[in-house]
C-alpha cells in the first residue's frame, strides 16, 4: 500500500517490479495524486487500485468523498457491491456491503469544480514556483523531480534541519503567532497515539526516518486563493528568523 505523499509519485516501476515477482497486490493511496501524471500517463493508472481522496482540502475537492480507481470491469463491479449495501437491484443482494456512496450534492459540487480545476492547479504551479525560488525559505525542499511531468501542487513541504536556526516547531509557532497556519504534516506519527504507542513495534527506534521527517517537515500555505502579498508575507517572516 505505498502512498503518493504531497502529491508527488513513488517510483511506481519500482514497486510494480516488486509486486511481479513477489505475486502481491499493489494498491495506492493516492490521496494527493488528482491530476499527477509521468511520463506515461496519469499515475492512477499503476498498480491494481488508487484510492483517491476529495476532502475539502484537495486540490480537487467535492467537500467529502473520494474515488476508486479501478482496471477493469469486474473489480468496479465489486467495488459497488462493497459500496451499496451488496446491492444487485432493488430486489438482490448478492454480497455484505456498506453505505459508501457519494451525494448527489457532493458529486454536483465536484462538476462544477471540474470546470476550475486546471485554473487550479496552474495558480497553485505559480505559488509552488514563488516560495522555491526564495533564498530564505529552508533550502531542503521535498519531493523535487520526483518522476512527474505533471504536478499538481497539492503541498509546499520544507525539511527543518537541526542545522537551521530554528526546530521545526519553532518555526510552526513563530508562523502561527503571526496568523499563518502552516501544518506539521504527518504529525504526530500514528504510532505515537495513546491506542498503538504501548505496541512493541510502534517503538520509534523501529520507524527512524517516519520519526525524523515527522518532527522536521512543515508545509507552508498554498492554496488558488493565496494572495501574492499573503504569500510574501510569510515569507518575511521566515526571512526574519
Amino acid at each position: 500500500m505505498p502512498v503518493h505523499v504531497y502529491g508527488h509519485p513513488c517510483d511506481v516501476e519500482a514497486i510494480q517490479k516488486v509486486a511481479d515477482r513477489y505475486h502481491l497486490r499493489v494498491i495506492y493511496d493516492a490521496a494527493h495524486a488528482f491530476g499527477v501524471q509521468n511520463d506515461s500517463g496519469s499515475v492512477l493508472n499503476y498498480g491494481d487500485l488508487s484510492v483517491l481522496s476529495f476532502h475539502a482540502t484537495k486540490v480537487f475537492n467535492t467537500f467529502e468523498g473520494g474515488a476508486i480507481i479501478c482496471p477493469d470491469a469486474s473489480t468496479k463491479q465489486r467495488v459497488d457491491h462493497l459500496k451499496n449495501f451488496g446491492f444487485e437491484d432493488e430486489v438482490t443482494v448478492v454480497s455484505p456491503g456498506i453505505n459508501g456512496k457519494m451525494s448527489e450534492i457532493n458529486s454536483a459540487f465536484g462538476l462544477l469544480q471540474l470546470k476550475h480545476v486546471d485554473e487550479a492547479l496552474a495558480r497553485r504551479g505559480e505559488l509552488d514556483r514563488v516560495y522555491a525560488s526564495s533564498s530564505y525559505i529552508p533550502r531542503n525542499c521535498l519531493f523535487r523531480n520526483c518522476g512527474e511531468r505533471i504536478c499538481n501542487y497539492a503541498y509546499f513541504p520544507v525539511l527543518v534541519e537541526p542545522a537551521y536556526q530554528l526546530t521545526r516547531d519553532e518555526l510552526y509557532r513563530k508562523l502561527r503567532d503571526r496568523g499563518v497556519y502552516a501544518r506539521r504534516y504527518f504529525y504526530p506519527l500514528i504510532s505515537d497515539f495513546p491506542m498503538y504507542r504501548d505496541l512493541p513495534t510502534a517503538k520509534r527506534s523501529n520507524l527512524p526516518v517516519a520519526a525524523s521527517a515527522a518532527d522536521r517537515i512543515l508545509c507552508l500555505p498554498i492554496y488558488p486563493g493565496l494572495q501574492r502579498q499573503q504569500q510574501q508575507r510569510v515569507i518575511d517572516i521566515i526571512q526574519e528568523v
